[in-house]
């Protein structure tokens, strides 16, 4: 029978193996801080960066491949929530688009690394980390399309309609994402002109 001192070691090691898991993604972000790709990256760089033996990468992960998706998955886990909270808020149209887009650009602002990556695999790389960011963005594509679906001047809209506006706008945070990524994080004039520009757009 289970004890609580066994009870006690197991989450131990739970706890050291979601660790040492974050440890792996999050030096594989710091590599890509610079001009590096994730595609450029070697394993034996990241377990080192990581303060691994390369040895253990194999108990979190089966190959590079692999910490491109939990990347994937982890840039965009909180986005979906996040985005349809602030397109729900309860505020006039104008207010909503400007409410929107700048929790979006903080979100980026507070998760630059994240953000970086996606950039930069998004049209470069390995074709299946590619092919995950894309599922994600044609993902949050039709989460937007059934907002828009709500509002009543959207209503006159069919459904292919519907998305092509959900996939614009889309296009529109992307781009902004990617000026505001060249732009220093406390250079807030240059943030509030990106802010103004992709509201307007």
């Amino acid at each position: 029978k289970p004890t609580a001192e066994d009870d006690t070691e197991l989450g131990g090691r739970t706890d050291r193996k979601a660790r040492t898991r974050r440890a792996l993604l999050d030096a594989a972000l710091q590599l890509m801080e610079g001009e590096l790709s994730f595609s450029s990256l070697s394993l034996r760089e990241v377990t080192k960066r990581a303060g691994i033996v390369p040895a253990a990468f194999y108990r979190h992960f089966e190959n590079m491949t692999d910490i491109g998706l939990a990347l994937v998955d982890d840039s965009f886990e909180t986005l979906h929530g996040m985005m349809a909270a602030a397109r729900s808020a309860p505020l006039p149209n104008q207010h909503l688009i400007a409410n929107s887009v700048e929790v979006f650009l903080r979100y980026v602002q507070d998760h630059r690394p994240h953000f970086q990556f996606l950039a930069k695999e998004r049209v470069s790389g390995s074709s299946i980390v590619r092919l995950a960011i894309r599922k994600e963005i044609r993902l949050w594509v039709s989460e937007l399309a059934a907002d828009l679906a709500t509002f009543p001047k959207m209503k006159q809209l069919n459904g292919e309609d519907l998305r092509m506006t959900a996939h614009l706008v889309v296009n529109t945070v992307l781009s902004a994402t990617e000026w505001l990524l060249d732009v220093p994080v406390d250079n807030q004039e240059e943030f509030a002109r990106i802010r103004t520009l992709t509201e307007k757009q």
